[in-house]
């Protein structure tokens, strides 16, 4: 599998997609059909019913930035195209199914580009295509994204940086990335600090510019409707006040789904007095109220916060404390993965190694400090799977196994 990723990523993707499907048909079909109980499911609601991306709320609240756009617009095309039928919800569940499948077939070639071998990928996509995971905010689609990114960030570095029009156009797909998920920001900035330090091109400033005026042009057409429409000009999504006080409250925890189904927490979407504040004072309104408050919070417990940030930094690496059995398998995982880049990054070059960490270093800071939740991690799972797979391989192959591959990409 390992010689040709086009065959490796056949054999993973058939393999993930017929295990979801066989899932799949054990749901029930009123659990497929479309909805709008949740936030992204009431946007594509809206969008189709009445032509308004808003009311991700309980109650009817007007127009919204809570979700980037490009996550309910995958509803909004596959509930479009089928109906808001079963047919409908067979084809958005089947949309992601598709993508967790290809997320972890890409696993052989993200590896060999990245410089830790298409023999690790393989077994790392192996693992990813069984594990079965319910459909979230398009994580998965989110890590698609990171791999491909990080692949051109490195042939960018080890190609001279490339002309102004190929940074432009990098920054601008940069940009189109931030509207599925914003968190992908502290990413792109983590390669292009390690751009400025490492590259010798006297370009590189410029070439930078580039950069950034590609991924303003990208979104700058989103951040002029939330004007327009809200009267704020948000990054993406206008919700990082909600969730930063959902996550640093007297009543606060580190994972959401430790606090139970019967907890009613202060969410508009399920919580009736906080969804009537969003229609009264309006969402950008409410949002700046809620970010003050967490602010003043924190401000006020700053020994709690570190408690709450210590725990939603070990619960996002060793997985969550309320179910001991995901949680040790996550353990197991980080620690894999922690053997493979001791064994690894030592003969990558600098770029390779950039590449491949920035995103493990950079992309969960946000999560740090908001209620963890499993999914959250899912983005990077890519990485730890694939550095997991090199520890396994080395010890395989130290056992006896030699590589019949020859040189992979990047060595």
């Amino acid at each position: 599998m390992a010689r040709s990723p086009l065959r490796a990523f056949i054999l993973i993707f058939l393999l993930g997609f017929s295990l979801r499907v066989y899932f799949l048909a054990k749901i029930p079909e009123r659990r497929l059909l479309p909805h709008d109980r949740w936030e992204d499911t009431a946007i594509a609601t809206s969008v189709l019913e009445r032509g308004e991306f808003a009311d991700p709320y309980m109650i009817p609240a007007g127009p919204t930035a809570h979700l980037p756009p490009l996550v309910p617009g995958i509803l909004v095309v596959m509930w479009g195209l089928f109906g808001m039928g079963l047919a409908g919800g067979y084809a958005a569940y089947l949309f992601s199914i598709t993508a967790f499948s290809a997320l972890y077939a890409l696993v052989p070639w993200f590896a060999g580009k990245l410089g830790l071998g298409r023999e690790a990928g393989v077994l790392g996509g192996i693992v990813g295509a069984l594990i079965v995971l319910r459909p979230g905010n398009a994580e998965e689609l989110a890590g698609i994204v990171l791999g491909l990114l990080a692949i051109a960030f490195l042939r960018r570095w080890t190609s001279g940086l490339g002309s102004f029009g190929g940074s432009l156009l990098i920054g601008a797909a940069c940009g189109v990335a931030f509207h599925l998920q914003p968190v992908l920001l502290p990413v792109v900035l983590g390669w292009m600090a390690f751009e400025l330090w490492w590259s010798r091109d006297r370009r590189k400033w410029a070439l930078s510019a580039a950069l950034v005026m590609g991924m303003a042009i990208a979104c700058a057409p989103w951040a002029w409707r939330n004007y327009t429409v809200l009267g704020e000009v948000y990054f993406i999504r206008s919700d990082l006040g909600l969730e930063l006080r959902m996550g640093n409250n007297d009543d606060a925890v580190g994972a959401l789904e430790s606090l139970g189904p019967g907890h009613v927490y202060r969410h508009p979407r399920t919580h009736p007095v906080e969804a009537r504040l969003v229609q009264e004072l309006g969402e950008a309104e409410y949002m700046r109220r809620a970010k003050a408050e967490a602010i003043d919070w924190i401000k006020a417990h700053p020994g709690d916060f570190i408690g709450l940030t210590a725990s939603r930094t070990t619960q996002f690496w060793l997985g969550p404390f309320h179910r001991p059995g995901i949680a040790l398998a996550v353990t197991v995982l980080t620690i894999l993965a922690l053997l493979g880049a001791w064994r690894s990054l030592p003969a990558m070059t600098h770029p390779q190694r950039a590449a491949l960490m920035m995103p493990l270093i950079c992309y969960p800071l946000v999560y740090y400090v908001v209620i963890y939740m499993p999914r959250y991690r899912i983005p990077l799972d890519w990485i730890l799977l694939a550095l997991a797979g090199a520890a396994v391989w080395r010890r395989l192959d130290g056992c006896g196994l030699e590589s019949r591959v020859g040189k992979i990409d990047g060595e």
